[in-house]
């Protein structure tokens, strides 16, 4: 005679919580570490950018009688969205308000003519398009996701008879000293801004890349490095109205951090 008494191979209630209760764990246990595997690859591909930049920069001093990307003269002063006021400040736009390429925006065109969304960090922590931006190039003003070190310069104004020909700091094989008198290194960074809302209405927002927990560097001997912003020292705080006027300046200190950096 058959014997039909046999276990049936089905979960029971219990153990099915018990294995989605397991599941949960193991995705909470995970999910940081895929997380900051997903940042770290960010914070890779944009020091990879910044290589290719400094590449591009080299490239351009050898074809600009050794100069870096340099200029243009800052058309005269007509609105506080025109963040281009002052020539060879250290600046993040590659197209001037006038439509102009502005400092990094000048290698658009030829060196950098195959990749320009170098210019645009992949770790931006707001929502940045880089296509509409580099479309602004000739027509508007344009931002990257990078601080261009430009001249040094920390007016916020032109000033009338001000010769801008032969500016101090822009040869790649004789940048010179900072201001404290250590030889500048540092020509290209991650924007790190800190504005209130109520300079949105003149172009000025908060802008930050790897979550402000780094900052990525290049340096003029094209090599690019990751530093800890962890106390915020790359970050450019403008929420006061002395350092928005003292931004040019506070951007150049930030740079001048950069320098003393490995």
């Amino acid at each position: 005679m058959t014997n039909h008494n046999h276990r049936t191979s089905a979960f029971t209630l219990v153990e099915l919580l018990v294995v989605i209760a397991i599941i949960a764990v193991l995705v909470s246990l995970l999910l940081p570490a895929l997380t900051g595997a997903k940042d770290k690859g960010k914070r890779t591909a944009c020091l990879s950018n910044l290589r290719q930049q400094g590449v591009a920069i080299c490239l351009y001093a050898a074809d600009s009688e050794g100069k870096i990307p340099y200029g243009p003269k800052a058309p005269p002063y007509i609105s506080p969205s025109d963040l281009y006021s002052s020539t060879g400040a250290p600046t993040s736009l590659i197209g001037a308000y006038t439509g102009a390429a502005v400092g990094l925006g000048l290698m658009i065109s030829n060196h950098l003519a195959a990749e320009p969304q170098v210019l645009f960090c992949p770790g931006s922590d707001q929502p940045l398009n880089a296509a509409a931006e580099l479309a602004k190039v000739g027509k508007s003003q344009a931002q990257s996701g990078y601080y261009y070190r430009h001249a040094g310069n920390t007016s916020l104004f032109d000033l009338p008879g001000t010769d801008f020909s032969n500016p101090e700091h822009v040869r790649l094989d004789a940048l010179g000293n900072n201001r404290n008198g250590l030889p500048i290194r540092a020509l290209v960074i991650d924007s790190q801004v800190l504005a209130p809302d109520t300079m949105a209405v003149f172009g000025i927002t908060s802008n930050s890349h790897h979550k402000k927990r780094f900052c990525n560097i290049l340096y003029s001997d094209t090599h690019a490095v990751a530093q800890s912003n962890a106390k915020e020292s790359y970050t450019l705080n403008l929420t006061g109205t002395a350092n928005v006027y003292a931004s040019y300046d506070l951007m150049l200190k930030i740079f001048e951090l950069a320098d003393t950096q490995p």
